[in-house]
């Protein structure tokens, strides 16, 4: 038989947990945590930093000294990650994790590439990938929150904006995306007979949207209409592969089909383009 003083303890302890678990409480933290990820390409691109806050005070040249290694961020030193080798202006970095540490400066930042990202939140310079200068901008607004931000992307390009207070800087990404897509478009063409609508749809595009062999590109998207013919954006990118061939007569022929596809899809957006194009080849014709 449990003894009374037992039976206290047990009741007591369970009590205490109740009133701990009640009394938890959260507030915000004066930093929060921000991720971003964002594709460029065919490769990925992520970012992990805590967001810091003007409230009042002056940024740069005061709370963050100009000429001093800054963690990019509070607390913990901003965490970037690329799935794949990436150039940064120009500097190659392989694939993965680092911690990205930048020197402010009035009239130059220097970005730094670490490997360091465990442990206490400074700069061990031993463990730098790459370092490299950039000029800083004037922001057309005051920005409250630190913020980073993945812009102007395009098939294999993109810039990494870090912006605060008044301050603009951003540097270039360049990942290898044909080093990538062309030999799966490569293996896929060695195969055919196992080629989807899709496929042949992707590599068609991306021919096209490369500047590459537009003939090759007109072969295979003719395919992917020959597999399936309904889908109306596959003829809008078929009428633009004809028109880079200067078939402009062909090129409006392939943009009706296009815009009465689309049409039945209800997508006006394209029945637009349609109409564009067509008004813009038959002055090539």
């Amino acid at each position: 038989m449990r003894s009374p003083l037992c039976a206290i303890t047990i009741a007591t302890t369970m009590l205490l947990g109740i009133a701990q678990a009640v009394c938890q409480i959260e507030t915000p933290a004066p930093s929060p945590k921000g991720k971003i990820e964002q594709r460029v390409g065919v490769m990925d691109v992520s970012v992990v930093y805590s967001r810091p806050g003007i409230k009042g005070r002056k940024i740069f040249g005061d709370l963050v000294p100009y000429g001093q290694v800054w963690r990019t961020g509070a607390n913990d030193p901003t965490a970037i990650t690329f799935s794949d080798a990436v150039k940064l202006e120009g500097h190659d970095v392989p694939a993965g994790t680092y911690s990205l540490y930048t020197i402010p400066g009035e009239k130059e930042w220097t970005i730094i590439i670490n490997k360091k990202t465990k442990g206490e939140a400074q700069r061990d310079e031993k463990e730098d990938v790459t370092t490299f200068t950039v000029k800083p901008s004037q922001t057309p607004s005051t920005v409250e929150t630190f913020t980073i931000n993945v812009t102007d992307i395009m098939i294999n390009t993109a810039n990494l904006e870090l912006a605060w207070e008044n301050t603009l800087v951003k540097f270039r990404m360049e990942f290898d995306v044909d080093g990538k897509v062309m030999p799966a478009i490569k293996k896929f063409v060695e195969s055919p007979n196992s080629g989807t609508a899709s496929q042949y749809y992707q590599a068609a595009f991306y021919y096209f949207n490369t500047g590459k062999d537009m003939n090759a590109a007109l072969e295979w998207v003719n395919k992917s209409l020959a597999l399936n013919d309904k889908p109306y954006w596959v003829w809008r990118v078929k009428s633009q592969i004809q028109a880079a061939l200067k078939d402009y007569k062909g090129a409006i022929a392939t943009a009706q089909t296009g815009k009465a596809r689309a049409k039945e899809a209800g997508n006006d957006q394209y029945v637009k383009f349609n109409d564009d194009a067509i008004a813009e080849w038959s002055k090539m014709k």
